[in-house]
């Protein structure tokens, strides 16, 4: 994505990265600066986001939601759920009800 206007980031824009069955993270880059959302798998219905990572470059235009917009996208699509231990992705989640359906409880 290059972004010389300040546009928002996209889930479109964001990749997945598998680690084998244990994990991997969502990764975007925006203007030569990588932000990430990492993963552990703790079954095949249960993932864990245990840590996001947006570059001071990059705050501000929405690149954190795109990572946990992905996230849930690939949950429904792929039906798994989602538990999110990193605190950012745990308010984004606060942040939208319309998420719920695949928050674990």
């Amino acid at each position: 994505m290059s972004d010389d206007q300040g546009a928002r980031a996209s889930s479109e824009d964001v990749r997945r990265e598998t680690r084998g069955s244990s994990g991997g993270r969502w990764v975007i880059v925006v203007d030569g600066h990588e932000a990430e959302m990492t993963y552990s798998r703790a079954s095949d219905e249960l993932i864990i986001i245990d840590h996001t990572e947006v570059p001071d470059a990059l705050r501000g235009r929405g690149v954190g939601q795109a990572l946990v917009l992905r996230a849930v996208e690939d949950a429904r699509r792929e039906v798994f759920r989602i538990i999110p231990l990193c605190p950012f992705a745990r308010a984004q989640f606060a942040r939208h009800a319309e998420w719920g359906d695949v928050l674990s409880r």
